[in-house]
C-alpha cells in the first residue's frame, strides 16, 4: 500500500528547493507524466510494508478512567517515505549527458551508418511461461506502477471525525460487576488473554540449525544440546561444555551423552566423523562419498591420538583424499604453522585424563578397534606406525614435529657408518668388475680439499644438493649421505647412473615425482629438494632412498615423468636463489584442463607476472571458447599465486 500527502510549503526558501527538486525530476516542460505537475515538490510518498505475518497476539490498547482498553489487531502495517522520484531525476540526468555526447560526436554525419537488424518472430506463450511472467518482479512492478491513485481525505488527530472514530476502541455498555472473568488469577487471565500460537508449535524447529540461542538450546533433551554444540564447535574441553550446559546438569549424565558423539582426543572431546558427515551426503569439493570422508577423517583424528602435530601431505597420501577435504578435516581440530605442519588446536587436558581413569580406558579401547581397522583398509605398516601412549597418560608421549625431525636425523647418523661400508664395498665390487688394462680408475678424494676438487670437476652436469639446516636436515648429510658423496657425478652412489631408469631406487624415486606432481602442478627444485627431504625423514631407516639422490638425477626424473621445465624470465634484480629459478610443471594429468595450463604455462614462458585479463584473453583466444570464471579460477589455482593484484607461477613470486 502507498499513500502520497500534500504538504504544502510557506518559507522561501523550502519553496526554492521544492521547485529545484520538482525541476531536476520532471525537466523543464510538464506533461501528464510528471511526477509534480505543480512544478513543485509538494507531495511526499510513504510505502507500506508488513511488520509481522502473525498478528493474533497483538492488541490496541486504550487506558480511561482506571480502565483498560483492549482491541484485537488483524494487521499492522509501517509506514517509511519512499524516495523513488531522486531514482527518476537521475535518470533524467544520464539522458542529458548521453544527448549531449551524442549530439557532439554526430554533428560531421550526413546520415547514420547502415545496422543489419534481426527479426525475431514471437512464439505462443505457454502456459508455464505465462504463468512465470505473472509472478515475475518485473511484472508485478509494472502492475503495481499502473494501479491508479484514489484520493482520500485526512483527518487530524484532534477533529472531531478522528475523536467519533476512537470512541470505537472503547468497550461499549460493560459494567465490572457483569464482567466475571476477571475473578481469575493474573497468570490465568493472561493465558486467556494470550494463548499460545499452535501454528507456531508447529513450526517451531527442533533444534536451531547454524545460529545457536542459548535460550532455545536449553529447551532441548540434553543428548540433542550435547550434539549441537560438538556439531558446531568441533573440538572442546570437558569443563567448557559443562559451563556450557549449565550448572544445573550432571556431569555423570554428560559424559554418558558425550562419549555418543565425541571422541577422546589429548584429553580433550572431537565430534565423530559420522555426525558431520552423515550417510547419503559427500563431500562438497570432490563428490566423494560419507563413508570414505568419515574413514580419513578417523586417521587424522587417529594421528593426533600419537603426536601434537601432523602432516598433510602424509594424510592424503595415506587416505588418497583430495587437498581441500584433508584441509577441511585438520581446520576442524588443528591450526596450521608453518615449516612444522598441523598442530592439535587445544593443549592436552591432563586433568581430566587424571579425573576420569575408567573413560580413558573405555576410549583408548575404541581407538585400538579404529586403528585395526585404519591398518586393513590403508595398508598401513606396524613397524612404522608410531606407538600409542599407554591410555594418553601424559604429555610426555607427545612428540612435535621438531622432535620427529631429530629423531630423523639421529637414525641417520647411526646408520651412516654402515651405509659408508656397504658403499666402499660395492665400489670395490665395481672396480674390480670393471678395470681393463691401460685404464687408470680415478680414487675418490676423502678429504676435505679432495671433496672440493670432485666438486670442480664435476661442474655443472651435476649439482649438490642443497641440505644446509633451513631445508630441513642436518648440514653434514645430503638425503642421508656427506655432502661431498651425494655431489658426486659418477656411477659410485650406490645405484646406477641415472639413465638406467628400471632399478629400484629409480623406479621409487619416480613414483615419489608423479605423486608429488599429482598434488602440486608447479614447483621450483627448492620446494622439491624440500619435499623430498620432508619424504625421507618419514621412510625407515635403511631405506633405498637413502643411498643418495643428487639434483642432477632428481630433475632427470622430473623430466622422465612427463614435466617440462618452465623457462620463467626473472628480473635481473631477483634475489632468488638457482634453485627457486628451476621451474617445472607436470604437463599432461589427463584431466580436462590440461589445455588451459599449457596456455598458462607458455604465458609464464615469457612473462614473469601477468595480470588476469590478459590470461583470461589468451585462454579463450587458444581455447577457442568462452571459458567461465569457475575454469579460469581452477587452472590459477592450480599453477600461480596472487601477489599485489598481479599474477606468479608458484614459487617465483618474492615479496
Amino acid at each position: 500500500m502507498t499513500f502520497r500527502t500534500s504538504q504544502p510549503r510557506s518559507s522561501p526558501s523550502s519553496r526554492s528547493k521544492g521547485e529545484q527538486i520538482a525541476l531536476n525530476v520532471d525537466g523543464a516542460c510538464a506533461d501528464e507524466t510528471s511526477t509534480y505537475s505543480s512544478k513543485l515538490m509538494d507531495k511526499q510518498t510513504f510505502v507500506s510494508s508488513q511488520t509481522t505475518s502473525n498478528t493474533s497476539r497483538y492488541a490496541a490498547a486504550l487506558y480511561r478512567q482506571g480502565e483498560l482498553h483492549l482491541t484485537p489487531l488483524h494487521g499492522i502495517l509501517q509506514l517509511r517515505p519512499s524516495f523513488s522520484y531522486l531514482d527518476k531525476a537521475d535518470a533524467k540526468h544520464r539522458e542529458r549527458e548521453a544527448a549531449n555526447e551524442a549530439g557532439d560526436s554526430s554533428q560531421d554525419e550526413a546520415e547514420e551508418d547502415v545496422k543489419q537488424i534481426t527479426v525475431r518472430f514471437s512464439r505462443p506463450e505457454s502456459e508455464q511461461a505465462r504463468q512465470r511472467r505473472v509472478q515475475s518482479y518485473e511484472f508485478l512492478q509494472k502492475k503495481h506502477a499502473e494501479e491508479p491513485w484514489v484520493h482520500l481525505h485526512y483527518y487530524g488527530l484532534r477533529d472531531s471525525r478522528s475523536e467519533h472514530e476512537r470512541q470505537y476502541l472503547l468497550c461499549q455498555g460493560c459494567s465490572g460487576v457483569e464482567n466475571t472473568e476477571l475473578v481469575k488469577s493474573p497468570s490465568e487471565y493472561l493465558m486467556m488473554l494470550m494463548p499460545p500460537s499452535q501454528e507456531e508449535e508447529k513450526d517451531k524447529p527442533v533444534a536451531p540449525s547454524n545460529i545457536l540461542s542459548m535460550a532455545q538450546l536449553r529447551t532441548l533433551p540434553l543428548a540433542d544440546q550435547i550434539k549441537i554444540l560438538m556439531k558446531n564447535v568441533k573440538v572442546m574441553p570437558f569443563a567448557n561444555l559443562m559451563s556450557l550446559l549449565g550448572p544445573s546438569i550432571d556431569s555423570v549424565a554428560v559424559l554418558r551423552g558425550i562419549q555418543k558423539v565425541a571422541m577422546l582426543v589429548q584429553g580433550n572431546w572431537v565430534v565423530k566423523s559420522d555426525i558431520l558427515y552423515p550417510k547419503d551426503s559427500s563431500s562438497p569439493h570432490s563428490g566423494v562419498p560419507a563413508e570414505v570422508l568419515c574413514r580419513g577423517r578417523d586417521f587424522v583424528m587417529w594421528k593426533f591420538t600419537q603426536s601434537r602435530w601432523v602432516v598433510r601431505k602424509e594424510v592424503a597420501t595415506v587416505t588418497k583424499l583430495s587437498a581441500e577435504d584433508v584441509k577441511d578435516f585438520l581446520e576442524h581440530m588443528a591450526v596450521v604453522k608453518i615449516n612444522k605442519g598441523w598442530e592439535f588446536i587445544l593443549p592436552y587436558d591432563g586433568e581430566f585424563i587424571k579425573k576420569h581413569p575408567d573413560v580413558v580406558q573405555r576410549q583408548h579401547m575404541l581407538w585400538t578397534g579404529i586403528q585395526a581397522k585404519l591398518e586393513k583398509v590403508y595398508n598401513l605398516v606396524k613397524e612404522t606406525m608410531p606407538k600409542k601412549p599407554d591410555g594418553q597418560s601424559g604429555p610426555a608421549g607427545l612428540v612435535s614435529g621438531d622432535q620427529r625431525v631429530q629423531v630423523a636425523k639421529s637414525k641417520a647418523q647411526q646408520n651412516h657408518a654402515l651405509l659408508e661400508r656397504e658403499l666402499q664395498r660395492r665400489k670395490e665390487q665395481i672396480r674390480a668388475s670393471s678395470v681393463l688394462p691401460g685404464i687408470r680408475i680415478k680414487e675418490e678424494p676423502m678429504s676435505e680439499e679432495g671433496e672440493e676438487e670432485e666438486e670442480r670437476e664435476v661442474g655443472e652436469d651435476e649439482e649438490p644438493m642443497d641440505t644446509s639446516p633451513s631445508r630441513g636436515l642436518h648440514n653434514r648429510l645430503a638425503n642421508g649421505l656427506p655432502a661431498g658423496r651425494a655431489a658426486g657425478g659418477d656411477s659410485f652412489n650406490g645405484h646406477p647412473p641415472p639413465g638406467c631408469a628400471n632399478t629400484p631406487v629409480a623406479q621409487e624415486l619416480r613414483a615419489f615425482v608423479e605423486a608429488t606432481f599429482q598434488r602440486q602442478f608447479v614447483l621450483t627444485l627448492s620446494e622439491l629438494k624440500r619435499l623430498f627431504n620432508l619424504h625421507l625423514a618419514s621412510l625407515p631407516p635403511g631405506h633405498m632412498l637413502f643411498s643418495g639422490i643428487s639434483d642432477r638425477m632428481l630433475q632427470d626424473t622430473v623430466l622422465a615423468a612427463g614435466c617440462k621445465q618452465i623457462l620463467v624470465p626473472f628480473p635481473p634484480q631477483t634475489a632468488a636463489s638457482p634453485d627457486e629459478q628451476k621451474v617445472f610443471a607436470l604437463w599432461e594429468s589427463g584431466d580436462i584442463s590440461d589445455q588451459h595450463r599449457q596456455v598458462l604455462l607458455e604465458i609464464f614462458s615469457k612473462n614473469y607476472r601477468v595480470r588476469r585479463n590478459m590470461i583470461q584473453s589468451r585462454l579463450t583466444q587458444e581455447c577457442g571458447e568462452d571459458l567461465s570464471k569457475q575454469e579460469v579460477d581452477k587452472v590459477l589455482k592450480d599453477c600461480c599465486v596472487s601477489y599485489g593484484g598481479m599474477w606468479y607461477l608458484k614459487g617465483t613470486v618474492q615479496s
